[in-house]
């Protein structure tokens, strides 16, 4: 029997390419009355924190987003406050989740909040852009991102890795998140760009992505809801500065490759978005292209540098989960680098993967807006309101997750008599084993959307197949080779929030394998 297709047969993959999932009758007969005109009308605004006079719970968040979010839990699971001068409404309820973002997406927009975050980033790109706009866009580059594609790039990656562990020495102290941005950058530029990017190119695009991720801060956009918008900050100049740098890298980057293609035959991201004509004859403009670029630099890189992060440091503080991946990776690989063939065996590597994204998200909520009016969980959201759908209060809750604040891979396997593993498991069942001992598979009691990292619906993550292929082959390629010691200091993990959530640097001891 042929082994499955990784790049197909993920059950995250194929969730959140659904138009729609099944709820229960029940479910959906409350839907369907809740949003009734009588239901609408009728229906009570979700409760919340009442803030201060004026500025509301911007304060709170701006001390601690992350912290913010476990209390507001307490109010239910729609819960209502206003911020930065903007209602807000933060989903903790995985149907309503499904509601926003599948079954009713036709409802529902980016909304302001988000397109005014894009203005300052690239309003042209994927990400930002809506209606007929987006769906040209979203069309021409999914070309890029297809099963086939994606094999091809599967060398590469591992090629950047071993190249990246190469250059660290046994004994060294190194600070995780820098370290594996440097790769993330270089797997994007090799890949989706095939092109090289020398070390003063590629601190352009960091510094970049460290500006914006400062300027888009809770506690920056706190201090610009209460000062006068023609004072400007240090950090608001010098994300100006970074952001036309790296602006300018792109129209270069651009440039050179429609120099160097000049029959536009080029099948890798930059070339298509380069050369590429709508099926109605018309072109990308140059600030299309450019915005395109922009988004994918930032969101081709960061986020997946966040996940690997993470993944590393926390497998530098459980030794047995560490022998529990080395385990599979020297079942599966044996004395060899993995490759994109090994992929639907190393089971326990991609389980380790989903619990840390799990656990530390990269893209704490989803944001939309009600086009109008519209009952959610039994409370009534008008028109404009911002939703936050929040990926990391909801994969943190205990209605979902038995002990949800701890860090344990095992939840995502199940053997073959399709109980879940747990941490008392001895270790006995052979990694990546062909037999049916162990597979992946979520708990089906749990909602489909109590785990969504890459969001879900039509307007799900564009580079989830990617990012989840990088994100195996580099974590094996890694362990393989090395493992991390916690050095004094950083025994525990406090991140900050900006664009992404941020780890921190992750200082970690490198121990070669002999």
């Amino acid at each position: 029997m042929s082994e499955p297709d990784p790049l197909q047969s993920d059950d995250t993959v194929s969730r959140v390419n659904r138009e729609s999932t099944s709820e229960s009758e029940s479910e959906s007969e409350s839907e369907s009355e809740s949003n009734s005109e009588t239901g609408r009308s009728s229906a009570d605004r979700p409760p919340g924190p009442r803030g201060l006079p004026l500025i509301g719970s911007t304060l709170s968040i701006a001390r601690d987003p992350l912290e913010f979010v476990e209390s507001a839990r307490a109010y239910g699971d729609v819960v209502g406050y206003e911020a930065y001068g903007t209602e807000f409404a933060l989903v903790f309820e995985p149907h309503v989740v499904e509601s926003v973002l599948v079954s009713r997406a036709d409802e529902f927009r980016k909304g302001e909040f988000e397109t005014d975050f894009g203005d300052l980033v690239a309003p042209e790109g994927v990400a930002f852009t809506e209606g007929d706009r987006w769906r040209r866009q979203r069309q021409l580059l999914q070309s890029s991102f297809t099963p086939d594609r994606i094999r091809s790039y599967g060398d590469g990656m591992v090629t950047e890795a071993r190249t990246l562990v190469d250059e660290w020495n046994d004994g060294e102290t190194i600070a995780l998140s820098e370290t594996l941005s440097t790769y993330t950058l270089r797997v994007l530029t090799r890949t989706l760009f095939d092109l090289p990017l020398e070390d003063d190119r590629a601190a352009i695009v960091r510094r970049a992505a460290t500006a914006l991720n400062d300027y888009a801060s809770p506690g920056r956009l706190a201090l610009e809801s209460v000062v006068p918008s023609w004072l400007s900050t240090p950090t608001e100049r010098e994300y100006e500065t970074a952001m036309a740098d790296l602006e300018a890298l792109v129209d270069d980057l651009v440039v050179e490759r429609r120099a160097a293609d000049t029959t536009g035959t080029g099948e890798d991201l930059l070339s298509v978005l380069a050369g590429a004509e709508y099926p109605d004859g018309s072109r990308l403009s140059s600030e299309e292209v450019r915005d395109q670029l922009v988004t994918f630099f930032f969101a081709g890189h960061e986020t997946t540098a966040t996940a690997l992060t993470v993944a590393c440091w926390l497998l530098a503080g459980n030794a047995a989960i560490h022998a529990e991946l080395q385990s599979e990776l020297e079942a599966v690989c044996g004395d060899r680098e993995p490759t994109m063939a090994d992929l639907a065996r190393l089971e326990y590597t991609e389980a380790v993967l989903r619990e840390t994204m799990r656990l530390y998200p990269p893209i704490v909520g989803v944001y939309r807006e009600p086009q109008s009016d519209v009952v959610l969980g039994g409370y009534r959201v008008p028109a404009g309101t911002t939703l936050q759908l929040s990926v990391y209060g909801i994969q943190r809750d205990e209605r979902w997750w038995d002990e949800p604040a701890v860090f344990r891979p095992e939840r995502w396997l199940v053997d073959g008599d399709g109980s879940e593993r747990n941490d008392a498991d001895d270790g006995e069942h052979e990694a990546g084993s062909e037999n049916g001992e162990r597979t992946l598979e979520s708990d089906p009691d749990r909602p489909e959307y109590a785990y969504f990292p890459f969001g879900g619906g039509p307007r799900h993550c564009l580079g989830m197949r990617f990012a989840m292929v990088e994100l195996q082959l580099a974590l094996a390629t890694i362990a393989r080779r090395v493992e991390f010691d916690r050095v004094a200091g950083t025994e525990t993990l406090e991140p900050s929030l900006g664009v992404t959530l941020d780890p921190g640097p992750a200082e970690v001891r490198v121990r070669k394998h002999g």
